[in-house]
């Protein structure tokens, strides 16, 4: 389609470039187009290039390129090209495209899920060159990139600002409030979707096992889940999984006829970015356990050989039943609560981050972006966004009047879920280790003054005492003397 003419009677160039159109990147251009944008479209696979104009052409101002030199020839100075392919090497072979084809002052935009230590390797090695690079999270599946998504930008305040008009224009909106805010230098952007996505796994994981709870114990079936879900859905509970929860579990095979989730195999697969979670959390010595444990269910749920074997040959308790209306009500409560924890363990992690990196992240900011657009978006984002605005040094969630008031109020429900699936026989890692996590986050003196004097025993490793300062080490032979360390 022809754009607006210049006063030479030339083409307006395209305000940005979209290298990949899978998916996210085709409904990424789509957005931007619906804005009244001009937007350069490329694909190595020439067909899937041809394939998005045949069936969205007629969407807005799409100048289709055939090569990465066309592509950058159809975009205005200083260029700025939004990279929407695979995460990892293919990211890499990307850049490598484009960067003989860029001068000082453009800037490329990864808005895969790469790694942030990634993003921090090509912001350098770019901005070494007069270039300029932009991490940026995005969340909300196809229909957030169509529609309007979260999106999380880091690098260069200089690159934001290209991108800023842009980016604000296609987010989605929450108060009028736009859901997209500069993170912070080089990796934040990826950082604080990485962590985002890690919260995801842990609150699927807990709705998974709500849902388990409910069938196994509760007796009840997908459709009557359904109908629990929505009206969940209706409180506090209130967030896009629980209500696509709803969808999902009232779904029906339109082969079988039987419910939908009943003929879905139970292995659930991952693509990285909760294992990267975790693994960041150690390197920063951040417990985020309710996360760790949802990845590590699904590492399990994908022995699925094993499982059924081991069904067969290894015991368990007998059926315990309970009162379905009570037993409702009691998950309710205690998934809240257990989404509380695993929402705490990951801005502690974001806030660990921040001071290790220098990244100087808004904790209420971030908060601010999930609301709308992005797959967490939930309720209680707004509850999340008061506690660190009322406090932006808040050492954890749970501290904060609101969520302390609201785990005190489901604690008992907590514990008789957890310990009624422990009688049952009913795997709930999430639940038990958010419980497990509240209760040492609570105690005031735990048993790790035993594992210290143990290797301190074995390894000369030292001990700290509370009423001296400095390390100290005990002989532990016949004498027992213990001597400044």
């Amino acid at each position: 389609m022809a754009g607006p003419l210049g006063r030479l009677g030339a083409v307006a160039k395209a305000a940005l470039g979209v290298f990949g159109l899978g998916v996210m990147g085709r409904n990424l251009a789509r957005n931007m187009a619906s804005r009244g944008l001009a937007v350069a479209v490329y694909n190595r696979t020439r067909s899937r290039t041809e394939e998005m104009l045949a069936e969205y052409g007629n969407e807005g101002d799409f100048r289709p390129a055939w090569d990465v030199a066309s592509l950058i020839a159809a975009l205005e100075r200083p260029r700025r090209i939004l990279v929407m392919v695979k995460a990892g090497e293919a990211v890499d072979q990307a850049v490598a495209e484009l960067r003989p084809h860029l001068e000082a002052g453009d800037v490329v935009v990864d808005g895969g899920n790469s790694n942030f230590r990634d993003t921090r390797r090509r912001a350098a090695a770019l901005e070494a060159e007069g270039l300029r690079f932009l991490g940026t999270g995005i969340s909300g599946g196809e229909e957030g990139a169509l529609r309007g998504p979260s999106l999380m930008p880091g690098g260069t305040p200089e690159a934001y600002q290209l991108l800023e008009p842009i980016f604000i224009s296609i987010a989605a909106r929450k108060d009028g409030m736009p859901c997209c805010a500069y993170m912070g230098s080089d990796g934040a952007g990826h950082y604080v979707k990485m962590v985002h996505n890690g919260i995801e796994y842990a609150d699927i994981q807990l709705i998974a096992e709500a849902h388990d709870l409910l069938r196994r114990i509760g007796g009840l079936g997908p459709d009557e889940q359904a109908a629990v879900f929505r009206e969940w859905n209706q409180g506090d509970l209130d967030s896009y999984l629980i209500a696509i929860s709803a969808e999902v579990l009232g779904r029906h095979d339109p082969r079988t006829g039987r419910p939908l989730v009943e003929v879905i195999r139970d292995e659930a697969e991952q693509k990285g970015t909760g294992k990267w979670t975790s693994q960041e959390a150690l390197e920063l010595g951040v417990p985020v356990s309710a996360i760790t444990e949802a990845v590590f269910a699904r590492f399990l749920s994908a022995q699925r050989e094993r499982r059924v074997e081991a069904a067969r040959l290894l015991p368990g308790p007998p059926p315990v039943g309970v009162a379905p209306e009570r037993l409702v009500e009691d998950v309710r409560r205690a998934l809240y609560a257990s989404k509380v924890v695993a929402y705490a363990q990951g801005f502690e992690q974001l806030a660990a981050a921040s001071a290790a990196f220098g990244w100087g992240l808004d904790l209420g900011t971030v908060a601010t972006i999930w609301r709308a657009g992005c797959i967490i978006r939930a309720r209680f984002l707004d509850r999340i966004r008061e506690a660190y605005r009322e406090r932006g040094d808040l050492p954890s969630l749970l501290l904060a009047p609101y969520f302390r008031e609201v785990v005190a109020d489901a604690q008992a429900a907590w514990r008789r879920v957890v310990g009624l699936a422990v009688e049952a026989g009913v795997a709930v890692p999430a639940f038990s280790s958010a419980l497990a996590y509240y209760d040492g986050y609570r105690c005031d003196r735990g048993p790790a003054s035993l594992i210290q004097g143990l290797r301190d025993y074995f390894g000369a490793h030292t001990y700290r005492r509370v009423d001296a300062e400095g390390s100290f080490h005990t002989r532990w032979g016949d004498d027992g003397i213990e001597v400044p360390a």
